[in-house]
């Protein structure tokens, strides 16, 4: 990197996971082959207490290279990881890393550089998933599209700029002095609801395309719709605490999904509402094809798993989205009043 050695900061690398040995490896792999000053990082596994061999496999990395440590995670999800290392960090700037990513050997430097150089609280990439199966490889290119996930810039960035969000993040520590640490509710979105306090605060997020790294999406239909499930329930949270946060496009998959529900619902007796439903499913096939053409090119398997790929995404969020809101209404948690309206720690 520029500059003298002396000048690079510490920087704390950090992986919140649980039951992650399949992708750990590779994960780590790729952070100790970043081009940064060897001894001026440290790398923070924080474990979910995992019950495969996640746990194994990081204490063999740690006895190889003392920059690895692995901290236990006894409250499981992400956030609570996350404020664990914030806890445990002896770095002037976190690094977070998922374990489903690949980042590239100049990732680390970049981000430093970039919080430099723009004087941001938060610096982060844009996500480019890559999938491993022709269904995993569906799954990416309806991440990779408009329809597939909305029109937020960290999927699509090319320029530099102030942003909503970024993907994962490089953090200043203070940042968590000033604005907090992770909302230890949202068990998704946590990234999101941080970003928007950080804005609120008057602090900056800033997308750096040039941060590159390979986001690896999941790879059953089963897992697919889980994990966007999840995203549409605390979403619900999210808006509560943040109502301002909301955009169209996050209320889109459930408009969509009861709209979907009520015409088949009225198809069983209305064949002008057969003709709606048959007339809406055609267009999204279509219109879901066209758009995954360029990124499934020379892949007929993945191009004609996209449609199925996209409903699962649309009908995951959309009825977590919805879930979360009659959970609010009937005062169950994350949803309930207290959950929606409570102060963030």
């Amino acid at each position: 990197m520029s500059g003298e050695r002396a000048e690079a900061p510490l920087v704390s690398v950090v992986l919140p996971v649980r039951n992650e040995a399949r992708d750990i490896s590779r994960c780590l792999d790729a952070i100790l082959r970043q081009d940064y000053p060897r001894d001026r990082m440290e790398i923070l596994v924080v474990d979910g207490m995992s019950s495969d061999a996640t746990r194994d496999v990081v204490a063999d990395y740690a006895r190889k290279d003392s920059r690895v440590r692995l901290i236990d995670n006894p409250g499981l999800i992400v956030p609570k990881g996350l404020n664990e290392a914030i806890r445990a960090l002896r770095g002037d700037l976190l690094v977070r890393v998922d374990g489903h990513t690949v980042i590239a050997p100049d990732y680390v430097t970049t981000g430093v550089e970039a919080i430099r150089r723009s004087g941001a609280d938060v610096v982060g990439g844009t996500m480019v998933p890559v999938g491993a199966s022709p269904f995993g490889r569906s799954v990416a290119a309806a991440t990779s599209t408009p329809m597939g996930v909305g029109g937020s810039a960290l999927h699509y960035a090319t320029d530099e700029a102030d942003a909503e969000s970024v993907y994962m993040g490089t953090f200043r520590r203070d940042v968590f002095t000033r604005f907090g640490g992770f909302d230890e509710r949202c068990v998704r979105n946590q990234d999101d609801e941080f970003n928007y306090r950080v804005r609120e605060g008057g602090g900056r997020v800033r997308l750096v395309p040039s941060m590159r790294s390979t986001y690896f999406p999941r790879e059953t239909p089963r897992a697919l719709f889980r994990q966007y499930y999840q995203y549409g329930y605390f979403k619900v949270l999210v808006a509560g605490l943040h109502p301002r946060m909301m955009r169209p496009r996050h209320f889109a998959p459930s408009a969509f999904v009861a709209g979907g529900t009520a015409l088949a619902l009225a198809s069983v007796v209305s064949p002008a509402a057969r003709g709606a439903l048959a007339a809406a499913l055609g267009a999204h096939l279509v219109a879901t094809l066209a758009l995954a053409r360029a990124r499934c090119r020379g892949d007929a398997r993945a191009w004609l798993l996209t449609p199925a790929a996209t409903l699962l995404i649309h009908w995951g969020y959309g009825l977590g989205f919805l879930a979360g809101c009659l959970g609010a209404l009937a005062g169950r948690a994350p949803g309930s009043s207290r959950g929606l309206l409570g102060r963030a720690p």
